[in-house]
């Protein structure tokens, strides 16, 4: 039975990368990604960076939650109210399908599914259970996680909740830059072409990560210059092109890069931010952008 009438809680997974006290002031619920390092399985968390570089030698692989693990977080979650589950782009994990399995296992006809905001599959209804893939992941995720937590904290039902998930998905943008694109290139999510030119000519690779994949972006001839023209594009997505102080929500994210996650967050506050968000990436995305990862997702609001 579910607890009609009580706070809405939302659900996500470790893609976000959320911090700790993040997840614990607004009672948001981590299921968490697995990591394989050769014949051993991990959760996403419960190995270090440091050890998991070491290892980057050995055969890695990344897979979601199980329908089963998703169905124990929703079903605890759902005795207290509604519940809204928001997962990484189901292009490149299968956290949303797995996601959906285990909504129903637990809620049966009371789950709501529906077409993508922008990029990401469902959409709000009058039901308990919402599932919705937020078409990005990482820092861009937990923009989106976020603004769902933050309305539902702010006593929003399970309809307003979806909406401020939904609205934020529409708009978030995320924009990094690594040391070398090896690993994202050996995901397939960066065409080749993009590793040669890292590889090759020695500039420092930018991407923007959109609709479940990395595209490449102009290159950068050092990682400072990188980092200048993350905030520059940040700058001119504001609307009207003109940055307005106060209606910047940004998260600041980094692969055992925390010098450089500083500068980005000093180099982003020229912009007067209302929020702005630090954290290191979770295992499970380092597998696949490597170390020296240093980005900013966003979104402005209109």
């Amino acid at each position: 039975m579910s607890g009609d009438g009580g706070r809405v809680t939302v659900v996500t997974d470790s893609a976000a990368a959320l911090p700790a006290e993040v997840t614990d002031r607004y009672g948001i619920r981590v299921v968490p990604l697995w990591l394989t390092i050769g014949d051993e399985r991990h959760r996403d968390g419960d190995i270090g960076l440091d050890e998991l570089v070491a290892r980057f030698d050995e055969p890695m692989s990344t897979s979601a939650p199980s329908p089963g693990e998703y169905a124990a977080a929703v079903g605890e979650a759902r005795r207290g109210g509604p519940v809204v589950v928001l997962t990484v782009a189901a292009g490149m994990s299968s956290s949303y399908d797995a996601a959906v399995l285990g909504a129903k296992l637990v809620a049966d006809e009371d789950v709501h599914l529906g077409p993508p905001p922008a990029g990401g599959r469902g959409e709000g209804g009058d039901r308990d259970v919402v599932v919705l893939d937020t078409g990005t992941a990482a820092g861009a995720q937990a923009l989106v996680v976020l603004a769902a937590a933050e309305a539902a904290a702010g006593g929003a039902d399970l309809s307003g909740t979806v909406a401020a998930a939904q609205r934020v998905a529409a708009r978030v943008r995320l924009v990094a830059t690594v040391a070398d694109l090896e690993r994202l290139a050996r995901s397939g999510r960066v065409p080749e072409a993009a590793r040669w030119i890292g590889d090759r000519l020695g500039v420092r690779p930018l991407f923007e990560f959109r609709n479940g994949r990395a595209r490449p972006l102009r290159p950068a001839f050092s990682p400072e210059a990188a980092r200048e023209r993350i905030v520059q594009r940040c700058a001119a997505d504001a609307p009207g092109g003109e940055p307005v102080p106060g209606r910047l929500h940004a998260v600041v994210l980094h692969a055992l890069d925390p010098e450089a996650a500083a500068d980005l967050e000093a180099r982003v506050a020229r912009l007067s931010p209302a929020s702005c968000v630090v954290g290191p990436f979770s295992p499970v995305m380092v597998t696949h952008t490597g170390r020296g990862l240093a980005g900013l997702a966003w979104w402005w609001e209109p």
